[in-house]
């Protein structure tokens, strides 16, 4: 494989991670319903359709004629081979292709459908053109350089990929070899251990590695839809490094991946166990509170422990980090496009059925809301080009997917359809009620300008549910590249701001870039409330908890 092709791959890889949007699903029925009622509007607006069909008619003509200025759109990689542009058989192939998608989408777009109906309609649309994109066959023409340059041996590995993935992947291209990469060897490295484990998580304390820590100890909570590694990945974008080289007193939380035994966890089973690893964390350290940090769905849980913890009027939280983490669901997304009340009780129902909702499903669903991304790319590189899914530790990782246990997953559905956070009181957990404002520690909020799983202004709303104060920061990257984001990288970008209006786009206007990582804009507002220095623990654990399995651990493991 090219390097170019190989980075962007990457690159895409690192965008589109799985994020909490599946949790709602998109059914086949739903898809088809949509189809149907796009078939059915050809035949209730004839003269609608006569007309498109004439315009298409009308580009086409100039196609042919070599005078259509028609070009694939500047972000689009897919047409980067030279051929598409300087050879006319494939120009024109191209022209008509990118002709007859956008009379399509115009035709569905200026139809007499309501809003919502034209909305799924480009969304299923979108579905059936770019599955049928010249790149994606085998004219491709790089795809032909190839089958010369190899003499055919592409053709044949291809078609062995193929076979691979219709046995062990459901038939969908594999976006990772994950023979490559192994949790505790390659990936997951960083010396520690488990001081704590329940039914739920395990708590795993990490060996500092300088001669003085701050006395206030680091709680990182994962997403339970992800496992905790991404915090630990290779050694030059470990978070977890980053923090011990920070003189962080570090801890992780590494979530049990349920089986369907596990059913009745929900919301509060998450937290009832959060809360024992915070005792514990507080025990081993000899400090009277944390500061702890969650991301995306483990962001969520971390909002409602202290909020827990403020309506029982205990301080064990001092200072909170959310990245990525969307807490007011007044979100527009794709998947809200298929949402009704039906639909959120069938996912419901659906994985209360099963006992959990597996990791790959939502996968699968996640990466038909991005084909060209997550299905197309792959298709062109594993089969028609005949290469090896790519080796790649972020992708490994966003593969390596846990489940959700039903009741959690109902928890979720709930929370997206009551949007209960953004009132007093609207959400009850452990037997209290939450009201944000009354959780007062300061609060760091990151979001990316690239994150379509979890859009930065909904990040921006949600932080400003607290009654403490924020510092928001947005970061020039996706979902995933908003947490792995080291210090060092020459793109690397960021704003801040001293202003807090309603408003986040106000707030993005008078904001301040900055260059390189918000990691170390992060580390400086740490470190203001992590307390005095004090010399480092030379043993892990204490009497009560202590150190057993080494990182990363048992639970990281189950599959």
């Amino acid at each position: 494989m090219s390097n170019k092709n190989n980075d962007e791959l990457q690159r895409q890889a690192s965008e589109n991670t799985l994020g909490l949007n599946p949790v709602i699903g998109i059914r086949r029925k739903d898809l088809l319903t949509t189809a149907r009622t796009v078939l059915r509007q050809a035949i209730r607006q004839p003269l609608h359709s006569a007309k498109h069909v004439a315009h298409f008619g009308l580009e086409l003509k100039d196609v042919l004629l070599g005078k259509s200025s028609l070009a694939p759109a500047s972000d689009d990689k897919r047409f980067n081979d030279p051929a598409w542009s300087q050879n006319p058989m494939y120009r024109r192939y191209l022209q008509t292709y990118l002709a007859w998608r956008k009379e399509l989408h115009d035709w569905i777009g200026n139809s007499n459908l309501s809003e919502q109906d034209i909305n799924r309609g480009h969304f299923v649309i979108n579905l059936m053109t770019e599955a049928m994109a010249p790149t994606n066959t085998a004219a491709n023409p790089a795809a032909v350089k190839r089958f010369f340059e190899t003499g055919g041996k592409s053709l044949l590995d291809g078609l062995s990929n193929l076979a691979k993935d219709v046995v062990n992947n459901g038939g969908m291209p594999s976006q990772v070899n994950m023979d490559a990469f192994e949790v505790g060897k390659n990936l997951g490295t960083s010396e520690g251990s488990v001081v704590y484990r329940n039914d739920v998580l395990e708590l795993i304390q990490y060996r500092p590695i300088t001669e003085q820590v701050y006395q206030r100890p680091l709680l990182v909570v994962p997403p339970q839809i992800n496992k905790f590694y991404v915090f630990d990945l290779s050694p030059e974008k470990s978070l977890a490094r980053y923090c011990l080289r920070s003189n962080q007193q570090t801890f992780i939380i590494s979530w049990r991946n349920p089986t369907k035994a596990q059913r009745e966890w929900g919301l509060s089973t998450y937290i009832d166990a959060l809360k024992e690893a915070v005792d514990a964390v507080l025990s081993i350290t000899g400090s009277k509170d944390l500061n702890m940090l969650g991301a995306c769905s483990g962001g969520i849980t971390c909002t409602a422990l202290v909020g827990h913890y403020a309506a029982l009027g205990q301080n064990k939280v001092n200072a909170l980090t959310l990245l990525v983490s969307v807490l007011d669901t007044t979100i527009d997304t794709q998947v809200a496009l298929f949402v009704d009340e039906q639909t959120l009780e069938t996912a419901k129902r659906h994985s209360y059925q099963a006992g959990v909702l597996e990791g790959s499903e939502m996968a699968k669903v996640f990466a038909w809301m991005r084909p060209n991304d997550l299905i197309w790319n792959y298709w062109v590189n594993n089969y028609l080009l005949g290469n090896e899914p790519p080796v790649f530790d972020i992708l490994f990782w966003n593969n390596d997917t846990t489940r959700l246990p039903a009741a959690f997953h109902g928890d979720l559905i709930e929370m997206f359809k009551n949007n209960p956070l953004i009132r007093s009181n609207g959400l009850e957990v452990c037997g209290t009620s939450i009201d944000l404002k009354n959780v007062t520690c300061d609060i760091y909020s990151v979001a990316g300008t690239a994150d379509h799983i979890t859009p930065w202004h909904s990040c921006y709303r949600s932080a400003h549910l607290f009654g403490g104060k924020v510092e928001f920061v947005l970061s020039n990257s996706g979902h995933i590249q908003s947490i792995l984001n080291p210090p060092g990288n020459p793109k690397g970008r960021y704003m801040t701001g001293t202003e807090q209006p309603a408003d986040p786009l106000a707030w993005q206007e008078s904001a301040i870039k900055h260059t390189d990582s918000w990691w170390l804009h992060w580390h400086a507002w740490l470190g203001e409330r992590a307390g005095e220095m004090k010399k480092a623990p030379t043993r892990l654990g204490n009497r009560t908890y202590a150190a057993g399995e080494a990182a990363p651990g048992t639970y990281v493991h189950e599959r």
